[in-house]
């Protein structure tokens, strides 16, 4: 069994010509978990596997990582293959938030008679979550305001924090671990991400040595990152991963 992260764009919300930020975890070559769902990101993801996403989990709802689900609505409620088997992961305190972004728009089919979330399977979590007998982490992240972003994590295989600022508490407990981190990171940091200066001063050697950065500003700015040492994730790419822990191991 092969584990990969297929980086289906990498930009931040600007940088259209990155796509935006989301990713795959690859199992056997094959999707397992789509994280976030973008304008840009069902053409990206049915143009390397051919189909709609079935497992999405969502870090937050700004609408460079939740606009592509209306349009995902529209596709699987009519296809009655499809219909409310798309499982859509998310921390419970997201909830109202998913709700208000992309759900509570009146009349989401014109015809009327249809409530948003009989498309899909809501799965709402909180420490983490369970899917195809592993377990994922669910931790939070600093964006925006408490409370609105939540990262993801494989155990041993890879973390992925979604739009934050730095998190050292968080990411302490994959300290000496064989994850690769997949991190936030531009030249220049703000109130709600992380920069460069930030990733030096906040993390020790060892972790960063297992950073992958995306979400940056251009792509001049992410070989601007390369040139500095770190690696950089590309649109497209995909990142061969250490196998997870068993499952369970780290379910608490």
């Amino acid at each position: 069994m092969t584990w990969h992260l297929h980086f289906l764009g990498t930009g931040a919300a600007h940088a259209v010509e990155l796509g935006s930020s989301s990713a795959v975890l690859e199992r056997s070559g094959k999707p397992m978990l789509l994280i976030d769902c973008g304008p840009d990101t069902l053409d990206r993801y049915y143009a390397a596997y051919g189909e709609l996403p079935r497992n999405i989990y969502i870090t937050h709802t700004h609408m460079d990582h939740v606009g592509g689900l209306e349009r995902l609505f529209t596709r699987v409620w009519f296809d009655e293959a499809l219909r409310g088997k798309t499982r859509v992961f998310a921390h419970a305190a997201l909830v109202p938030w998913l709700q208000t972004r992309v759900a509570d728009y009146p009349g989401v089919l014109a015809e009327g008679g249809v409530n948003y979330w009989e498309a899909f399977r809501l799965v709402p979590c909180s420490r983490g979550f369970w899917l195809d007998g592993w377990w994922f982490d669910v931790f939070a992240t600093r964006h925006h305001r408490p409370g609105t972003s939540f990262g993801v994590a494989l155990p041993g295989s890879f973390v992925f924090t979604g739009d934050t600022r730095p998190i050292p508490e968080v990411l302490a407990q994959y300290e000496g671990g064989q994850e690769w981190i997949a991190h936030d990171c531009g030249l220049v940091g703000n109130p709600s991400h992380t920069g460069i200066d930030d990733i030096e001063r906040e993390y020790e050697e060892g972790l960063r040595a297992r950073l992958v950065l995306y979400h940056y500003g251009s792509k001049a700015d992410g070989e601007a990152l390369a040139a500095r040492g770190y690696r950089i994730a590309r649109a497209g790419e995909r990142v061969a991963l250490a196998a997870p822990l068993p499952p369970g191991a780290n379910a608490g």
